[in-house]
């Protein structure tokens, strides 16, 4: 299998799926898209279904590979194209660091999002995934504080997937704005491939609502 095949994209216009679309801008990879409209309920039609059982995007195919969920998508295609710089190799001191905020996100970040936009209580401390909303935000705070990214100096995919989940969690009033969580908005949300996602999927987004 070649890193040069084309990633096939399952991609719904301005939905998680946009973070995946920046990534493949970001490490210039050779990628088609299968867009899906959510609104119209294909990604619970049979055909994505035999995709992805759980209906959800992003998830790729290259290959003959199939691989659902962000962050395992994430790493994979970060990894596939290591010329992009984009995840420090195993031997490097970052990769932990890297796995980390990674696994952070999906594990810790987004069940303590949900659950503050239900308005759901996180559960005894033992049982709880996350701790505390607070904490999560503390321990976030802190890493962006020594920036400018994730890694320090060093851009990441880690970035392109915290810089579009603070995007949207921020725009609808789940997270709160910081002068760091602002800040690092900025930093990754106007480099030219989240620019030129942005333009992307307005036009999928316009497309599907004509």
């Amino acid at each position: 299998m070649s890193e040069t095949s084309p990633v096939i994209l399952f991609h719904a216009p301005q939905s998680r799926s946009s973070g995946t679309l920046v990534l493949l801008e970001e490490l210039g990879a050779p990628y088609e898209l299968r867009v899906l409209n959510m609104k119209a309920g294909e990604n619970r039609e049979a055909a994505y279904l035999a995709v992805n059982p759980m209906g959800k995007v992003p998830a790729i195919l290259h290959g003959g590979v199939l691989v659902t969920e962000q962050i395992a998508i994430s790493i994979y295609l970060a990894d596939l194209f290591p010329a992009a710089g984009l995840a420090p190799l195993p031997e490097d001191p970052r990769r932990g660091p890297y796995l980390r905020w990674m696994a952070f996100y999906a594990g810790s970040f987004e069940p303590a999002v949900v659950d503050r936009a239900l308005k759901r209580e996180p559960g005894p401390q033992a049982m709880s995934p996350y701790g505390s909303f607070d904490a999560v935000m503390a321990a976030l705070t802190a890493q962006l504080r020594a920036g400018p990214f994730i890694l320090g100096e060093q851009f990441s995919a880690a970035d392109v997937l915290w810089g579009s989940a603070l995007q949207w969690t921020t725009m609808f009033g789940i997270v709160p704005k910081t002068l760091e969580i602002d800040a690092f908005i900025e930093r990754t949300a106007t480099r030219p491939a989240a620019l030129r996602m942005r333009d992307k999927d307005a036009q999928l987004a316009a497309a599907q609502s004509a």
